[in-house]
């Protein structure tokens, strides 16, 4: 083929470098089973043919929004106007992939340039990227930033970070040789993570509101990690909360990363979502991904550019202090269309409504005997523990038209949280939504 510039001389010499005899050998670690899978597909089929065949196969699926769904632990869903994706679709924000040329890009530029506005506002910081491709991505990055500022080598995830935002994080710190504490599963929010901090530590994470839905006071942990010259990494996988909580900032958090997936955008099956990061505009430059600016054209008028770009793509790999390569930028435009609906108010009269649901669902199933809610304090989720194995019961109540919540044992496999189940009420859930959910736990744990 014209557009295959190798020839077979070529891959040989190139193989011969490797040490290879031949393209097969590069698969050798890959089980032969698994290189030879069959699948239970037919091998061709018309294209009606197709899309009645997965049509079929989605059919099987059961929606969140087909009935109660009490499943949050970093995805969560919430009513979104129907005027957000109206405005997603407008042309003037519908520019190609990437604002490298202002001048052609100024829809894009701007409503990122709202969106960091928003996103430092939210977390009580001084500057905000645009952006992150989600939450878990963004806490790696942070871990990775705090090395760069302290210079140090050791950081301290809390047993109530999410376990998939720890495991990104540890990932990200092993290809540096990083020296990661993770504390044990803290479902109570009564670790003693201040005990932990020394003179190596570069940062610690901790999330509020917990995975398990604990609302924590960050402060005592900020001054802590200040006090022996570490940085604070605040978590927030649920943004709602924010119009209802005390901002990390506030609390004294050096770097605020989160979810922004609850504002503008759908669950759609696990993504794509939107990182928030924020920090003080004293790190502002080992910060990750790209800052958009404010600026004046030549005739004086109001016009935005990218100010501050260290990624790979635009300098050196060697100077770059991220490989993130793009940005969740449609996920992002919903994001700030979203929120600039809502305003202050809105967003505030959201958070009011979410930890109503939460309490009147946390209310009704602490009612069933011997179901016990966890939390003292909590936003719009909340831990039970059960007589029964969680897992087992939300299969049962899946089945009976419930989405009961998120097991502990498919976060926590090997840590006895088989009994624990973690549960999320938002806006959309309704009193008879709870109601069903309180019958169908309660018959399933006689």
């Amino acid at each position: 083929m014209r557009y295959l510039p190798l020839n077979d001389a070529d891959r040989q010499a190139m193989l011969k470098v490797i040490g290879a005899g031949a393209i097969d050998d590069l698969f050798a670690d890959v089980p032969k089973d698994a290189l030879n899978a069959k699948f239970d597909l037919p091998d061709h089929q018309g294209e009606l043919e197709v899309e009645r065949a997965l049509g079929a196969m989605a059919a099987k699926n059961r929606a969140a929004g087909a009935g109660p769904s009490f499943i949050g632990c970093g995805a969560y869903k919430h009513h979104i106007p129907a005027t957000v994706d109206h405005i997603i679709q407008r042309s003037e924000f519908l520019t190609a992939y990437t604002p490298y040329q202002p001048e052609i890009a100024q829809g894009t530029l701007q409503y990122l340039f709202e969106f960091q506005t928003q996103v430092a506002a939210l977390t009580g910081m001084e500057v905000a990227n645009a952006s992150m491709y989600d939450g878990s991505t963004g806490c790696g990055e942070a871990a990775l930033m705090a090395r760069r500022v302290t210079k140090r080598n050791k950081t301290i995830l809390s047993g109530g970070l999410h376990p998939h935002y720890g495991a990104v994080t540890r990932t990200n710190l092993e290809l540096v040789n990083a020296k990661v504490v993770q504390s044990p599963m803290d479902v109570d929010a009564s670790e003693d993570i201040v005990s932990q901090i020394d003179d190596d530590t570069a940062c610690v994470i901790v999330q509020t509101p917990d995975v398990f839905g604990n609302v924590r006071d960050l402060t005592p942990i900020a001054e802590a990690a200040h006090a022996k010259g570490a940085l604070l990494v605040a978590v927030v996988t649920e943004v709602v909360s924010l119009g209802a909580l005390k901002s990390p900032g506030d609390m004294g958090a050096d770097i605020v990363v989160g979810e922004g997936q609850s504002i503008g955008n759908g669950l759609n099956f696990g993504g794509p979502y939107v990182g928030l990061f924020a920090t003080r505009q004293k790190y502002m430059r080992q910060m990750p991904g790209r800052l958009c600016g404010e600026t004046v054209d030549a005739e004086g008028k109001r016009g935005f550019v990218l100010t501050l770009s260290t990624r790979e793509q635009h300098i050196r790999r060697d100077k770059a202090t991220s490989n993130i390569c793009t940005n969740s930028g449609l996920c992002t435009l919903a994001f700030t269309a979203h929120m600039t609906l809502l305003g202050e108010a809105g967003l505030r009269k959201l958070a009011a409504l979410n930890h109503e649901a939460a309490c009147k669902t946390a209310d009704a199933l602490g009612a069933i005997p011997g179901v016990e809610v966890v939390n003292k304090n909590y936003f719009n989720e909340f831990t039970l523990r059960l007589p029964k194995n969680a897992e087992e019961v939300v299969e049962q109540l899946a089945n009976e038209g419930v989405l009961a919540g998120v097991p502990g044992g498919r976060l926590w496999p090997h840590d006895g949280a088989d009994n624990l189940l973690i549960v999320a009420a938002t806006e959309c859930v309704t009193d008879a939504d709870i109601a069903a959910f309180a019958t169908r736990l309660g018959e399933a744990l006689k």
